[in-house]
């Protein structure tokens, strides 16, 4: 704590982690390490923190902190934030090039089948001013269908269902291809944006993917974002997937079936496609006299220096329209002995010295959020502090929002057997969730329960 007293990171809405732990859960299978990314289990669901008026000022911080139930003695910091929100009638236009994978590890029925349909589904809901564009690579890149518009949706369906799978992969060509399509058609007013769908399995062309990723970076300077949407196991390259969604200003998410189709492509189409800020990063501040310890949970990929901060040159997360942002840390007061950390034999002093720090001693921490709006150069800042007097006695007295999120958190740490979430078992974490399970409308807190439930009950066998 005293070597490193600000915790700074980048916001993170890729979805693909929990999507993909759902369908291995559910088949049997085991889960690598890699794919159990703690915040996108965490912001795969719906929060509904308090509502933005004005997309001028998109984002209102909530926190909550309350007790851990994982250490004795430790508390946890909840930060929210929610996206302002695009009604479906008020949204821009899009300006879409679908970059599909046709190679021949495509062709199980929950690759590029599933991938048609899924996009057959997104058709349904285009409108006159929105534009899409297809373009298939294997061996070689092609144009399947140039910049059409919503009108003429007979066209781009014929198109979806004409994709054919054969040969190998060479992501590269194709990347190239989408992009000079979408700065072909591009349009100030819309939402540009190249999108990916694929198993992951770039293996031809550029096979670095730093330099896939250096490629995506510079073009998002055009104004052209990048989503993936992955599918399939097997070839599936997580990983990868995520850092170049990362590199481009974009989301990952894993579609295993028509209704996650349904919730990226058709429920949660705005967050999913259209930035309502840009380069959005996170900064803790925490105060030595009241915090010894503390960790931030997951966002491991995401983690940025101090001094990126305030650097709008350093590149960071872009948050959808709607889109819920979450957050947890877990900390310690001065003095108390947190898991493999020794005591300091010379212990900082951090007694009242001056007239501020008296005014801030009631404080744990303070956050800083900073962001860009779309189209913007000059980053904004919200401020507000965290006070030791907000703190509630006890996790049930937390909002229901931050207690479902401390369970999910609690899940994907016992899945990984470390962060804590270990030392609650399966019941309890199913417990936690089923309190502060709420109003549900499509059923994924359900779900998320019955997820806990199955994982209780193969590792009581």
């Amino acid at each position: 704590m005293a070597e490193a007293p600000v915790s700074t990171f980048s916001a993170d809405v890729d979805t693909a982690s929990y999507a993909v732990v759902r369908r291995l859960l559910n088949e049997g299978h085991p889960i690598p390490f890699p794919v159990l990314r703690v915040e996108e289990m965490v912001n795969y669901f719906h929060y509904d923190y308090p509502r933005p008026e004005s997309p001028a000022a998109p984002f209102r911080p909530t926190v909550a902190v309350y007790p851990s139930p994982w250490t004795e003695g430790a508390r946890i910091l909840h930060i929210g934030i929610r996206a302002y929100d695009v009604a479906r009638r008020q949204r821009p236009a899009l300006n879409l090039v679908f970059l599909v994978d046709v190679s021949g590890s495509m062709a199980p029925q929950d690759r590029l089948p599933l991938l048609k349909q899924a996009l057959l589904m997104l058709v349904d809901d285009l409108r006159p001013d929105d534009h899409v564009a297809i373009v298939s690579y294997a061996a070689n890149s092609g144009v399947v269908l140039e910049p059409t518009a919503g009108t003429d949706k007979e066209t781009i369906r014929a198109a979806i269902q004409g994709l054919t799978t054969g040969g190998l992969t060479a992501g590269d060509g194709g990347i190239q291809a989408a992009y000079a399509l979408a700065e072909r058609n591009f349009d100030k007013t819309a939402v540009n944006r190249v999108v990916i769908g694929t198993d992951g399995d770039f293996n031809v062309g550029i096979v670095d993917p730093k330099e896939l990723e250096a490629l995506i970076a510079e073009k998002r300077k055009t104004g052209v974002y990048l989503s993936v949407l992955g599918v399939g196991l097997g070839n599936l390259n997580d990983v990868v997937m995520q850092r170049l969604a990362q590199a481009g200003n974009g989301n990952a998410a894993y579609i295993d079936g028509m209704q996650e189709a349904k919730k990226v492509l058709r429920d949660e189409l705005s967050s999913t496609m259209v930035p309502v800020a840009d380069n959005v990063k996170f900064q803790i501040e925490f105060n030595p006299a009241l915090v010894g310890q503390y960790r931030l949970i997951g966002y491991e990929t995401r983690a940025l220096r101090r001094e990126d901060f305030n650097n709008d040159r350093v590149d960071a997360g872009d948050v959808g329209a709607g889109h819920a942002v979450t957050a947890l840390y877990e900390f310690l007061p001065p003095g108390a002995r947190g898991k493999g950390v020794d005591p300091l034999r010379y212990e900082a002093s951090h007694k009242v010295k001056t007239t501020r720090d008296a005014a801030n001693a009631d404080e744990f921490g303070f956050l800083r959020l900073r962001y860009t709006l779309p189209g913007q150069s000059k980053s904004r800042l919200i401020e507000r502090p965290i006070r030791k007097g907000a703190a509630l006695a006890s996790v049930e007295a937390a909002p229901a929002e931050a207690r479902f999120a401390l369970a999910v958190a609690s899940f994907a740490g016992k899945l990984r057997s470390e962060g804590g979430g270990e030392t609650m078992s399966y019941a309890q974490i199913a417990d936690l969730a089923r309190g502060a399970r709420g109003a549900d409308p499509h059923g994924t807190r359900a779900e998320f329960i019955r997820l806990v439930e199955l994982a209780g009950s193969r590792a009581a066998r």
